[in-house]
């Protein structure tokens, strides 16, 4: 479907206890919300637009900026040690608690994902069903050495996914030239242009002077790289809503095949980014969480 014919989607912002969540509304503002939507680390809410877009004419969704991304104005001190999503979590409980209606279906896309799981095992009666795309749910072995006294902070942020976002280009002397920086290589690689340019309108910011800059600092990605012990198969157990999981077949971040508290499902010939490169089957899962 062309993105021209999207309804376009409304930028609105939702306080919370220490500032603003930011969000992209998708769909008729008069009907309850059907879906709350949690983007991926060092993306934004806009990223998934041309996904989400076409859902707009049957649902209303709402996509969040998490803390230290996209428009959320809420502190993201990079420096402070966390050894987990908690932070995140909390914000989309809160989030949550501010919208009037019946409780959403939560979905996200890998740290957004579990950051949904968290959110729903923290406070079951905001949430009535969940679709994980690419949730990062570590093995056992994996698990048990997050909580390690060895591997908080600066122990995971040798990782190197840590070390490459830290690493990240920051700073840019306008939109065009981040556009150029980024198409056609790593990440984005085989993305469509119009998701690229919807990454950028939401994750770029006005220096002032003219530049522009990431707003979500390569720090604050790289520490939230850092941060796993996210108890995720201990927030599994605790659902009491039906959980669909979505996992690529090569590299997932998700090392559960099965579970007895979630639909668990491998998607054929797909890698992280499941959602960009299989849309139809993401948006229909979205479609059968609500219906379900």
């Amino acid at each position: 479907m062309d993105a021209a014919l999207f309804r376009e989607p409304r930028r609105r912002m939702i306080p919370v206890s220490d500032g603003e969540i930011s969000a992209v509304e998708f769909g008729d503002p008069a009907r309850p919300i059907d879906v709350v939507f949690l983007h991926a680390n060092g993306f934004n809410a806009l990223t998934y637009r041309a996904l989400l877009g076409p859902l707009s004419f049957s649902m209303r969704i709402l996509a969040l900026d998490l803390r230290g991304h996209g428009a959320t104005r809420l502190p993201a001190d990079s420096a402070r040690p966390r050894r987990s999503w908690s932070v995140f979590r909390d914000d989309v409980v809160d989030a949550l608690a501010a919208l009037d209606g019946p409780a959403p279906v939560l979905a996200g896309h890998s740290m957004g994902a579990t950051v949904a799981l968290m959110a729903a095992a923290a406070a079951p009666a905001r949430c009535r069903g969940l679709a994980l795309f690419e949730p990062v749910i570590l093995s056992p072995f994996a698990a048990v050495m997050s909580r390690a006294p060895w591997t908080a902070g600066r122990g995971w942020r040798r990782l190197p996914i840590a070390r490459a976002a830290a690493r990240r280009r920051a700073v840019f002397a306008d939109a065009a030239e981040a556009f150029e920086g980024y198409r056609g290589r790593g990440a984005f690689k085989d993305w469509p242009e119009i998701m690229l340019a919807d990454y950028l309108a939401g994750g770029l910011r006005d220096r002032g002077d003219g530049t522009v800059e990431l707003a979500c600092e390569p720090a604050w990605e790289a520490a939230n790289f850092a941060a796993q012990d996210n108890g995720s198969r201990r927030a599994l157990r605790r659902l009491r809503a039906p959980a669909a999981i979505y996992r690529a077949e090569r590299g997932s971040t998700c090392a559960l095949r099965r579970s007895p508290f979630a639909r668990v499902a491998t998607v054929p010939g797909t890698g992280h980014f499941l959602p960009m490169e299989r849309p139809g089957l993401f948006r229909d899962a979205l479609l059968d969480a609500v219906d379900a």
